[in-house]
Formats: structure tokens, C-alpha cells, sequence
């Protein structure tokens, strides 16, 4: 399938799900799974930083167009588009993410992919909730928020990887 149709298919998914299903999973306030993000995360490693950050304004505007909440998806996502190059590099090495073309559980493995996505979660999360209490006076309580949030958003990344991951690999046998 062509890349650039299955990152639009990716990215209407993703948004779909977080607006149709996650944004109604909120448990006392501290748990809010944002699976979105991993429409950046999955994007190519080659692509060009204006065009990631493009990708990460138009997630994060979109998320917010659904929920109402003006700028707080979008800062937070292009924060975390803008770091993405960083933690891949950081995570990796230049020379090893060449040869491949996108980030995968498959092809860069469990260990990998879970750090990766662990600290874009991070980044993200504490853009999300710093931006949306503006206070000081209530860092112990958005900390906890992120803590709580980042656990539930990780966990539900992982799934749809893995589910992704044993999708591919049956479609190979048949093939």
C-alpha cells in the first residue's frame, strides 16, 4: 500500500478513535489516554522537520477542533514532533535508523519502541497538562495527572502495536 495512504488512513483512524471512544475514558481526572500521538510517532524516519511539524499542528488541531480546547493538542504535539528527531537520535544512533524507513515494534523491537514511545509520551503529557492548568500552585496535582495518564496512554500504545504487529505478520504468511 502506498505510504502516503496509509499515513492518512493512520491519521483518520487514530484521530477517530481518540475522539469517538478515549476522550470519554476519564477516571477522576488523572486518566486521560491520548493514543493520537502515535500518528507522529509511526511517521518516517526521513521525513523533513517542516513537514513533521506540519503533521504534529494538524493532529494536535484537529484533536482540539473536536474537544474544544483551543491550542492545548496543538502546542503539546508539535513540542513532541519537535523533540521526536531528538529521542530517535538519542535512542538510536543516526546511522541504524537509516537504513530502515519508519518506526516499528516489528522492526526495531519491544525494548526499542518502548523507550521511544515512552519519553514522546512524556513530552507530550507534561506539555498537555502543564499548558492546561498554567499554574504553578498545581504542579503536584498535573505531575500526578501526567504519571497516571502517561501509564494508561503507554499501555494502550503498546496494545495497538502489538495488535498491528501480529496483524502484519499473518498477512506475510499468506503472501
Amino acid at each position: 500500500m502506498n505510504r502516503y495512504l496509509m499515513n492518512t488512513f493512520r491519521f483518520l483512524g487514530l484521530l477517530a478513535l481518540q475522539v469517538l471512544v478515549l476522550n470519554y475514558i476519564r477516571i477522576n481526572g488523572y486518566i486521560n489516554p491520548y493514543v493520537y500521538i502515535l500518528y507522529i510517532m509511526l511517521l518516517p524516519f526521513g521525513i523533513k522537520g517542516w513537514m513533521l511539524l506540519a503533521a504534529g499542528f494538524v493532529m494536535g488541531y484537529s484533536v482540539d477542533l473536536f474537544m474544544g480546547t483551543p491550542g492545548l493538542h496543538t502546542g503539546a504535539t508539535v513540542l513532541m514532533a519537535f523533540m521526536r528527531p531528538t529521542i530517535i537520535r538519542m535512542s538510536t544512533g543516526a546511522q541504524e535508523s537509516e537504513n530502515l524507513f519508519e518506526p516499528s515494534l516489528s522492526k526495531m523491537g519491544m525494548r526499542w519502541f518502548f523507550s521511544y514511545s515512552l519519553w514522546l509520551v512524556i513530552i507530550h503529557h507534561l506539555a498537555l497538562f502543564f499548558l492546561e492548568s498554567f499554574s504553578i500552585a498545581q504542579i503536584g496535582n498535573t505531575l500526578l495527572r501526567t504519571f497516571f495518564s502517561v501509564i494508561f496512554t503507554q499501555i494502550f500504545i503498546l496494545l495497538l502495536m502489538l495488535m498491528f504487529k501480529s496483524g502484519s505478520k499473518k498477512t506475510e504468511r499468506l503472501a
